[in-house]
């Protein structure tokens, strides 16, 4: 440095001392500056003040000289120390060299830089706020200092500014904001320590409502929430706590809206093989469940995106066991939110976005936001979804958003097993509360929902099978045309028995099937549900071999016993695959026979005496021809027993097979069943049952010496003499008599020669097949005798 100079008013030896590498020697040269300075308070000669700052930060703390710069360091401090309350009328003057310090290569002099800038704070106090952020953007670097030294001379200055920033109530929230928000995504440890120990400090500070910013550092919140460092993490776990106790203190002031998409972000996980993810994704999913039972149904608009969070975590096993629940609890409150005002078109909706406990708000800005701090956190392969209704006052629900979301879901092979009922119960729901816009989509859902049925869950079958009745019940699904879903599938589609119109039951006599009060009305969906779970049996042999009873036993309690055996019976009229619907035919016979779900449809068909199960009988025994010995089994149980009789004796011109006589000998098993108690018990009148007695002994003589031969043996032995039981009551037998032949009067309203004929036609289709078959087995060189 120059020292012939001017320094003036600073004397050669205060400059010289300055210089000097010996800090006593710097120290009394700053002695020296503090009396002249003194000395111009006193004179209150500002001028020469500002030239004494001046003339130590441009040649002396901005020096190329290390030793000047350290001489002019301790020169402004006391500069600083002279001035006393007066200080703040040169705050800038001093700080800005000091700050520029900060930036220098050697740890000692950031180190005294540290301490002059101390100094300085330490006597102006509360007028070093207004430059607040120029002490914060220099402290925020200090706190990464690799030297130990200016690290803890940087907390000591940190702790200083604190305790300012704590007393004042003067401090400028809305200018630091910003810069907070900038800072708050260092990657740097020592750096996010600082940044959230001044969260805590501001936000519990009384007058400082730190809150009202929380959507602009929220996001970076949850990333210091993932840093590597335990104090760290728990810091940050207090003060979002802090944060969501006061959240619920006034929830009426929270930016609900704006923080939505933030908490979808980071309920999320990016990477599972992080532990800290699953902190940040418990949290998050933690404030989601206050956020939706606080706001309501201001949150809708986002609720495709917190379904996109939440479902997957319904799935999640013990080792995450809280954010399973969490997640379960914001699904059902998401869920409640849902009401039939939902349904009605958004021009009519008027006040219904408003909210009880709060205020909707839907901020244009926040969407920018979140994008920038979506880049920011590297979250590109995370669903992220902008509300429906950003621009409009009112709050509507994001019904295309859901629909696609749980769509996704139940196409996707690797949704866990909770997480499809739980899509499967949001779609229920949805038909329920929404059924005139979710018809919209039915058509689009309607295949995977078909699909689904092969779940290797019964709990997803069940829900899925009451989402399919809804949809098959609903007055909503109403249209004007009936047709099957698109498939890929080489096979033609099972089509709907002609004369059958949309909402109409299928029925032989529609004015009676409508005049029954037992059977609810159906929609359109109804018989393509019936045509293409009948589609799905065929193409799948081992869905209807394992769940096929399970599956029709459901729909029966859900949508009537009845409508599922008459439209059954139609479709399988009409079914192509003779070999299949036999064997549909001899399930639902079976079902019919056994099931508890199926005791009213039973007694129904038990004794024919209404038009109704006439027409009954008559549409399922067309399509029970198929399998003659379901057929007879149906005659058994409406009591036809001189038509099962007639049946039996041409069974004598059927192909038996082993599965032929394997089916009687099931009915053999059946006839020994409480299912048939009134049957056995009317062997014991023989005169007015001989048909049934011929019968059972029709089937006697089919079977081989077997153990069904030897019970039915067994049960016609005891078949009593009918001279025996005409004796023991006459007056009995006389009104038996007459019961029988009321049954038979109105079973002679019926046509049994043209159902015979039926009968042989059937027969003789499936005989025709079989030939054909058994031909081009003949054909095939590897069938070929050798």
């Amino acid at each position: 440095m120059n020292t012939e100079k001017d320094f003036s008013p600073l004397t050669p030896n205060i400059v010289r001392a300055l210089n000097d590498k010996l800090y006593e020697k710097r120290k009394v040269a700053a002695l020296e500056i503090e009396k002249l300075v003194r000395e111009f308070v006193a004179q209150n000669n500002s001028t020469q003040i500002r030239h004494v700052i001046q003339i130590l930060a441009s040649e002396f703390a901005l020096s190329q000289h290390p030793h000047s710069r350290k001489g002019g360091l301790i020169g402004l401090a006391a500069c600083s120390i002279a001035l006393g309350k007066d200080s703040g009328l040169y705050l800038k003057e001093l700080i800005e060299p000091v700050l520029t310090c900060f930036n220098d290569s050697d740890s000692r002099l950031r180190y005294y830089a540290c301490e002059a800038l101390y100094n300085i704070v330490k006597v102006a106090r509360g007028a070093v706020l207004p430059h607040f952020n120029m002490l914060f953007d220099g402290l925020s670097k200090l706190a990464a200092d690799p030297d130990p030294n200016v690290k803890s001379g940087s907390e000591l200055l940190d702790r200083l500014l604190k305790d300012i920033v704590t007393e004042s109530n003067k401090f400028d929230l809305v200018a630091f904001v910003p810069l907070l928000r900038e800072r708050i995504y260092s990657n740097n440890q020592y750096a996010r320590q600082f940044i959230i120990s001044w969260i805590h400090v501001l936000e519990s500070v009384p007058n400082i409502n730190l809150l009202e910013y929380l959507p602009e550092i929220l996001d970076g919140l949850f990333q210091i929430l993932g840093d590597n460092s335990k104090e760290i993490r728990r810091t940050c776990e207090v003060v979002l706590g802090e944060f969501l106790k006061e959240i619920k203190k006034t929830p009426s002031s929270v930016k609900f809206a704006e923080m939505a998409n933030i908490l979808v972000i980071h309920c999320q996980v990016a990477d599972e093989t992080k532990l800290t993810n699953d902190l940040i994704q418990l949290t998050a999913m933690t404030w989601m469940r206050e956020f939706i039972q606080l706001a309501g149904r201001v949150v809708l608009p986002y609720s495709s995106g917190i379904l996109t969070a939440v479902l997957p975590c319904l799935s999640y096993d013990d080792r995450k066991k809280n954010t399973k629940e969490a997640a379960s609890a914001c699904n059902n409150s998401l869920m409640k939110l849902v009401t039939p005002e939902d349904d009605e078109d958004e021009e009519k909706n008027g006040d219904t976005g408003s909210m009880e406990d709060g205020q909707p708000k839907t901020e244009a800005d926040s969407n920018d936001m979140l994008n920038a701090s979506q880049e920011s956190v590297g979250f590109s392969n995370i669903s992220f979804f902008t509300p429906a209704s950003a621009d409009r006052p009112q709050v509507t629900l994001d019904l295309d958003g859901i629909v696609q979301v749980l769509d996704r879901h139940l196409h996707d092979s690797s949704t866990g097993m909770m997480t499809r009922i739980a899509v499967l119960k949001w779609l229920y729901h949805l038909y329920i509360k929404t059924p005139r816009k979710m018809f919209r989509h039915t058509d689009s859902l309607f295949p995977m929902l078909l699909k689904t049925l092969s779940d290797e869950s019964d709990e997803v079958i069940l829900k899925d099978l009451e989402v399919l009745a809804e949809i098959a019940s609903s007055p909503a699904g109403q249209t004007d045309q009936i047709g099957s879903c698109d498939s890929t599938d080489n096979k033609p589609e099972l089509k709907v028995p002609e004369g059958a119109k949309p909402g109409q039951q299928l029925s032989t006599d529609s004015r009676v099937m409508d005049s029954s009060p037992s059977t609810p009305s159906m929609n359109s969906y109804f018989y393509k549900f019936m045509i293409n779970l009948l589609k799905r049996f065929s193409l799948e042999r081992k869905l209807l071999d394992n769940r096929g009873a399970f599956i029709i036993r459901q729909l029966c309690l859900l949508l009537h016993a009845e409508n599922i055996f008459h439209s059954m019976a139609d479709i399988l009229l009409k079914e192509e695959d003779l070999k299949f619907a036999s064997t549909m035919v001899q399930t639902l016979n079976t079902i019919l026979l056994t099931s508890a779900e199926l005791f009213q449809l039973r007694n129904q068909l038990k004794d024919l005496r209404s038009q109704e199960s006439c027409a009954l009988f008559c549409c399922l025994y067309r399509s029970w021809c198929h399998n003659p010995v379901a057929t007879v089994s149906l005659c058994f149980l409406t009591q036809n027993y001189k038509h099962a009789y007639d049946l039996i004796q041409k069974f004598g011109d059927l192909e038996v097979t082993v599965d032929f006589l394997m089916e009687v000998d099931k009915l053999v098993q059946l006839i020994e069943s409480p299912i048939f108690t009134y049957l056995r018990l009317q062997l014991l009148d023989v005169e007015n049952n001989p048909y049934l007695i011929k019968a059972l002994y029709g089937l006697l003589m089919l079977l081989p010496q077997s153990q069904a031969f030897q019970l039915l043996s067994h049960r016609l032995r005891c078949v009593p003499n009918p001279e025996l039981m005409r004796t023991v009551d006459e007056s009995k037998y006389i009104d038996s008599k007459h019961q029988v032949a009321s049954k038979r009067a109105s079973h002679s309203q019926m046509d049994y020669n043209e159902l015979l004929q039926h009968f042989d036609r059937v027969q003789s289709k499936h005989l025709e097949v079989r030939h054909q078959r058994s031909g081009r087995a003949s054909d095939h060189p590897d069938r070929k005798l050798m």
